[in-house]
């Protein structure tokens, strides 16, 4: 091992901010884009400024973001080419050339730490020379954030420097700080300073309840001032609504249209190839006839891949996905894609039993990852939930019942009677409702925000009418009435469709609201009630 190698499996870096002490000056995030050359509209470090409360009893401070260095990173499993990494030291880095763009660290980030810039911006319209001379075409299409200047921090061991201590081997945010409320250190050094300030003072960590241990660590009080717990006032329904509340979360930009094409195209393609297998189990499917099938799920399946193709930064790298699977799910999911192609193609030039059942539980595997791919977006509340798997595997076979009975009102002789399909149909349906309806009744104790709530309220009327109470109706008329089953099946199947592309698409463009930020304790500054003691020996227990 090398010296280095050493260096970087004993430290723990990270940043300990003083919430009493920040002024709102911006120097650190001037210094960040002076050191990291970052174009407009990119900052790694961000200064939030805060006012709460309403008159007499209000109060103002500013909280210090970015890039939180996790010791259980996010971000970092969820990549599907190795491009974000976790270094021995803690350091979560970006491999800008390996990086393809695919915006699922973004997501991931409950910090709202990554950026994606797809073209190059100016900051006078036009580029000058100093920005020619610093341009970073690297970092076009692909996801970029703090490194906690990485680079300096390795000069360090070369120089005999320390970081923290020696500004030049020191994140420049922290060297620049005028009033000394950022400091970094080594946490597994006890004689460092951040270590200390840890040691010594009480402190939090932001969303420290995911999880993800972060390595920024803020301060709240003084010796003279104690901190406070957040009141009703300042987590209240209508601050979290507003979208003028720099702690408020926005909509998350990174997947867009394309991306809700994926799942709703993916789900109903891999529903489609699952429930066609189970109707040949049945007894209502032909064997060449499901070879049809799953070639017509295939083309399905490609057509929402394609869009992903479309979304990814780096369209040309799109191959590197493949080296995670491991951990990511999105290069699980094309793994699982991998085996479903050939065994169709298999399966239409040569039809046997065992191919075809290798090719819907391909499929059904395919259908489980992206499901795992959604509920992995950490960053995203409305997506992390639990529910969010069942659901989309639900929805994905409701979908694919209802393509088969969409295909069998065009095809009569498709299936043997279609009542398998009319079952399954109705089964399915009802399910959705109930995970649904579960999904929105805990969608508070879940931790989704009223924003996204509210999208979801708004969802659920003309989703259960359309996307599931028609379905259930139409596929029990086709059980009940053999003349009217090829109408009532292609009826309840387009409804069934449409349904289930309209939560989706709900979910993923309208109630995705970023995590945004949160105070576990507040300092006392401001007036009236929300002023600090006007003397020395305060009872902490206020």
């Amino acid at each position: 091992m090398s010296q280095a190698d050493a260096d970087q499996a004993s430290a723990r870096w990270g940043m300990v901010i003083d919430v009493n002490r920040c002024v709102g000056c911006q120097t650190c995030t001037i210094a960040c884009k002076h050191t990291n050359d970052t174009p407009p509209g990119v900052q790694w470090r961000q200064v939030l400024d805060v006012e709460q409360g309403a008159f007499p009893d209000v109060e103002r401070l500013f909280l210090v973001v970015g890039c939180q260095h996790c010791a259980e990173p996010p971000c970092v499993p969820v990549c599907p080419t190795g491009a974000t990494r976790q270094r021995a030291d803690g350091l979560v880095t970006m491999d800008y050339d390996t990086c393809i763009g695919c915006g699922y660290c973004a997501v991931a980030c409950p910090y709202q730490a990554r950026t994606i810039a797809h073209e190059h911006k100016w900051y006078y319209g036009e580029e000058t020379r100093q920005e020619q001379a610093v341009r970073h075409d690297d970092r076009i299409g692909v996801a970029q954030k703090c490194t906690f200047c990485e680079d300096r921090i390795d000069q360090a061991g070369p120089l005999g420097l320390t970081p923290g201590v020696d500004p030049e081997v020191t994140p420049a945010c922290s060297a620049a700080c005028i009033a000394q409320a950022i400091h970094f250190g080594d946490f597994n050094d006890p004689a460092s300073n951040v270590a200390g300030l840890i040691r010594d003072n009480d402190h939090f960590q932001m969303h420290g309840e995911l999880g993800t241990d972060p390595q920024i660590k803020y301060l709240y009080e003084t010796p003279a001032v104690p901190g406070r717990d957040p009141g009703p006032t300042d987590n209240s329904e209508d601050r979290q609504r507003d979208p003028a509340n720099p702690l408020v979360g926005p909509l998350q930009t990174f997947w867009d249209w394309k991306a809700a094409m994926n799942w709703s195209l993916g789900g109903a393609g891999s529903g489609f190839a699952f429930v066609g297998w189970l109707a040949y189990l049945s007894g209502d499917v032909a064997l060449p006839t499901l070879s049809y099938i799953l070639g017509a799920a295939a083309v399905v399946i490609a057509v929402g891949l394609f869009f992903v193709f479309l979304k990814i930064g780096r369209k040309l790298r799109f191959w590197r996905a493949i080296f995670r699977p491991q951990t990511s799910w999105m290069t699980r999911e094309l793994y699982a894609a991998a085996i479903f192609y050939p065994a169709v193609l298999a399966s239409l030039l040569w039809p046997h039993p065992a191919i075809v059942t290798l090719a819907g539980l391909a499929a059904l595997a395919f259908l489980y990852c992206q499901a795992r791919i959604l509920h992995a977006g950490r960053g995203v509340p409305a997506w992390r939930v639990a529910l969010m798997v069942p659901m989309l595997v639900a929805g994905g076979l409701l979908e694919g019942a209802a393509l088969l009975a969409l295909a069998h009102s065009l095809m009569p002789t498709l299936l043997a009677s279609g009542g398998f399909v009319a079952l399954a149909g109705i089964v399915l349906a009802l399910l959705n409702a109930g995970l649904w309806t579960a999904y929105r009744l805990g969608a508070k104790a879940q931790g989704i925000g009223p924003l996204a709530r509210d999208v979801i309220d708004e969802t659920s009327l003309p989703l259960h009418l359309v996307g599931h109470a028609l379905p259930v109706v139409l596929f029990a008329v086709a059980l009940a009435a053999t003349a009217a089953a090829p109408v009532a099946l292609g009826i309840g199947g387009a409804a069934a469709l449409a349904g289930g592309v309209f939560w989706k698409f709900r979910v993923i463009l309208k109630a995705s609201y970023q995590q945004g930020f949160a105070m576990a304790k507040i300092p006392r500054r401001g007036s009236g009630a929300r002023a600090a003691p006007t003397r020395m020996g305060f009872d902490r227990a206020v």
